[in-house]
C-alpha cells in the first residue's frame, strides 16, 4: 500500500450501539482520523435502524472512505439477537451503497487474530494492541471494535482471502 492513500471506515455493528472508526494509510503507519459510537438508546427498532443508517451516512458523507470494512455476522445461540443484528448490518450495507462505497467483510476471529494475534482475544486485549499498532485507542470498545475492522482490512487488502459484497 505505498504511494496511494486509502482511507477505511471500520463498523462493528450493533442494534443499540454501533461502533464506527476511520484510518488512513498513505505510508507505513495508519492514521486514527475518527472514531467513535452511534447510539439509539431505548428507542423502538424501526427508530434505532433509522440512527444507525444517519449516523454511518454522516461518517461516510464527512470522512469520504474508499472502503467499508464490516464484521461479519457471528453465530449467536439467540436467534432474536442475531436477527437483529443482522437488520443493523442491512441498514449499513443500504448506507454503504447508497454512497458507492465498496464493502469488505471479515470473520470476528479473523480481525481479532490480525490485530491482538489471537482469534480467541477480549476486547480489552483488541483496545490495548490498537494502542500499540497505531499509538492510542478509542475508550469506548464498540469503537475500538471498529477501528480493528478497519486496521483489519489494511492488512489484508488486496489479499484473495478478503471477501467484497
Amino acid at each position: 500500500m505505498t504511494g496511494v492513500t486509502v482511507r477505511v471506515l471500520g463498523i462493528d455493528p450493533g442494534s443499540s450501539r454501533t461502533g464506527y472508526g476511520v484510518l488512513e494509510q498513505g505510508g507505513e503507519q495508519p492514521r486514527l482520523l475518527a472514531s467513535g459510537v452511534i447510539g439509539s438508546g431505548r428507542q423502538g427498532l424501526p427508530q434505532r435502524l433509522a440512527r444507525i443508517f444517519q449516523g454511518v451516512q454522516e461518517v461516510i458523507g464527512k470522512y469520504q472512505p474508499q472502503v467499508l470494512a464490516l464484521e461479519e455476522v457471528f453465530h449467536a445461540k439467540n436467534a432474536k439477537s442475531a436477527l437483529v443484528l443482522g437488520q443493523a448490518r442491512g441498514v449499513v450495507l443500504l448506507a454503504a451503497g447508497l454512497a458507492g462505497v465498496e464493502v469488505c467483510e471479515y470473520a470476528p476471529r479473523r480481525i481479532k487474530q490480525t490485530v491482538a494475534g489471537s482469534g480467541g482475544a477480549d476486547k480489552r486485549q483488541v483496545q490495548r494492541m490498537l494502542e500499540a499498532w497505531l499509538g492510542r485507542a478509542p475508550q469506548q470498545l464498540d469503537a475500538s471494535d471498529a477501528v480493528a475492522v478497519a486496521l483489519c482490512h489494511l492488512h489484508w487488502a488486496g489479499r484473495l482471502e478478503v471477501v467484497a459484497t
